[in-house]
């Protein structure tokens, strides 16, 4: 505190695209407590820049920035597939302004109307939640076409996607603090994964990782999140065309009623030896029951 204002310590100055940091802690077990040093997840503001004009301030573990803004613009239908992007990137300003690491310009090939009115406004967000403006289902399915998707995958799929997930989790492993997402195929194959402190934020970073890299759309992909899976999850990959998401914890309301509306095939509370479909149960191979209610 400082003349009635409180100031805002660094735990530590984080190396440029660190994700974690060293902090000492006093570690308590039973009765004994020791000094150390621990590591800590890092969080730092992400500026967006369209055409140089500020859009955008988010939250998020420095890292795939590129891909983050892609997978943000993708969820906001700004932009539909790579030929719309001209320039995702970080200004290469002088080093006597560390500050431009955390500011990404964005320059679009062609401008569509809701490229536009999108920079009429400013839209803060968190880590915490995705980019606001599309809050009921109605409002996703207005302008988003249902999934239509042949995929279908046996029960013991599922058992095979949380293990996979967690082994490749680095960062996760050093800090306990990031939540990850993971993209899988078919067979099972983790094809990209991402660790975020925000859920969304690891979503968007697949999301535009694979819209940059030119396979998009996904609708023969699964994607895993390590938390619970709220709307503005299915909403993100409802947009990039995901026919199965699946998470280690409960959904939402709301997320299964969009599962439901679209088409999607939702799993919540993946564990080594059982889970719940909440919706699409006709794309799991083993899961018919005799009972009318089913999802």
């Amino acid at each position: 505190m400082e003349h009635g204002r409180l100031v805002l310590e660094s735990v530590a100055e984080a190396p440029s695209g660190a994700t974690s940091v060293a902090h000492p802690v006093v570690k308590i077990r039973g009765d004994r407590a020791c000094a150390l040093e621990d590591q800590v997840t890092v969080e730092e503001p992400l500026e967006i820049r369209l055409a140089g004009r500020s859009l955008s301030i988010t939250m998020r573990t420095p890292g795939h920035d590129e891909e983050l803004v892609a997978g943000l613009l993708a969820a906001e239908r700004i932009v539909e597939g790579p030929d719309d992007v001209e320039l995702i990137a970080h200004y290469p300003g002088p080093r006597d302004e560390p500050e431009l690491k955390n500011v990404i310009n964005v320059l679009l090939k062609r401008s569509n109307r809701a490229s536009r009115e999108l920079a009429g406004r400013r839209v803060i967000t968190s880590s915490a939640c995705g980019l606001c403006g599309r809050s009921t289902v109605e409002g996703i399915l207005a302008d988003t076409r249902p999934i239509d998707s042949p995929l279908r995958v046996p029960i013991d799929f599922f058992y095979r996607l949380e293990p996979a997930l967690s082994a490749a989790q680095r960062t996760f492993e050093k800090t306990g603090g990031l939540h990850a997402a993971g993209l899988f195929d078919s067979t099972g194959r983790l094809c990209v994964l991402r660790e975020d402190v925000g859920r969304h934020n690891a979503v968007d970073k697949i999301v535009g990782h694979m819209l940059l890299s030119r396979n998009f759309p996904l609708d023969d992909h699964v994607l895993m999140v390590s938390g619970r899976a709220g709307f503005e999850i299915v909403q993100k990959a409802l947009v990039a065309r995901i026919p199965i998401v699946a998470s280690v914890s409960a959904p939402s309301s709301l997320a299964v009623a969009l599962a439901r509306a679209c088409g999607m095939t939702l799993v919540g509370f993946l564990r080594r030896d059982g889970l719940n479909i909440y919706a699409g149960a006709h794309r799991v191979d083993g899961a018919g029951v005799d009972d009318e209610k089913t999802p």
